[in-house]
């Protein structure tokens, strides 16, 4: 089974990182595969993202659906990102929508000025539930 890590995330002073890839043991070319495809999604999402400034935050989770469909895998995740800040998951406990890339998250993420509010993170998930694999990539969507 390919698996990524989320465990507990390194900490720097109060701000916690927020990076994920997946790795491959062995030569599964299923599984080197999937490592690849989301590495490229990645790429592909942040372009997005750069390309389309005032983009909500359900537009980038829907964008991240379709390249789940275009590289044959399905969306595993809740959300496709998040704002980052001091621990955003905890900043507005009752409010799992607006801080995130979810199908419910109207919001624009950026501000009229054409330049993101705060920087976001994209996650990229994809499984393939039959055979019990996913990947996972999650990167700041401003690097690279």
């Amino acid at each position: 089974m390919t698996t990524s890590c989320s465990g507990p995330r390194p900490r720097v002073e109060k701000w916690e990182a927020d990076f994920g890839r997946t790795f491959v043991i062995g030569s599964d070319p299923v599984k080197i595969k999937l490592r690849e495809d989301i590495a490229k999604a990645s790429r592909t999402g942040k372009k997005y993202f750069k390309d389309h400034w005032d983009v909500t935050g359900a537009e980038l989770f829907h964008h991240v659906e379709e390249l789940a469909a275009q590289y044959g895998w399905e969306f595993g995740g809740a959300i496709a990102g998040h704002l980052i800040g001091p621990f955003p998951h905890e900043r507005i406990p009752e409010d799992k929508i607006t801080l995130y890339s979810h199908p419910g998250n109207l919001r624009r993420c950026a501000t009229r000025c054409q330049r993101p509010r705060t920087p976001w993170i994209l996650e990229i998930h994809f499984v393939d539930r039959a055979r019990q694999i996913g990947g996972f990539f999650e990167e700041l969507l401003t690097v690279g």
